[in-house]
């Protein structure tokens, strides 16, 4: 099993910045993918960012220019650097790890989910 771990959600100003970090850990053969999702009050989980490990990203609409999402292979966490923060940015922010695992002589492609980490902008 893969454990996924967020920190550095908290509570900032409008315009301002944060910076969340997800390490992943356990039993894998690796991690091919990581990426953040979100999911505010009242709304489906979105995409937020997500990085494969050949480092080739994808953006969210709404967070395009403002965030950037980065991965440090060789410790198996991804950052996920947000600027220019707005009301809306607030929600529950899932980190996502995308592995390879073998269990019981198989390997399988498997997608483990954090616990999530709350992040409200708000003055």
């Amino acid at each position: 099993q893969v454990q996924v771990v967020e920190s550095g959600g908290g509570l900032v100003q409008p315009g301002g910045s944060l910076r969340l970090s997800c390490a992943a850990s356990g039993s894998f053969v690796s991690i091919y993918a990581m990426g953040w999702y979100r999911q505010a009050p009242g709304k489906q989980r979105e995409l937020v960012a997500t990085i494969s490990s050949g480092d080739s990203t994808n953006y969210g609409d709404s967070v395009k220019g403002r965030f950037t999402i980065s991965r440090d292979n060789a410790k198996n966490t991804v950052y996920l650097q947000m600027n220019s923060l707005k009301p809306e940015d607030t929600a529950v922010y899932y980190c996502n790890a995308g592995a390879v695992v073998f269990n019981a002589g198989n390997i399988r492609r498997r997608d483990y989910w954090g616990q999530g980490t709350q992040v409200t902008v708000s003055s």
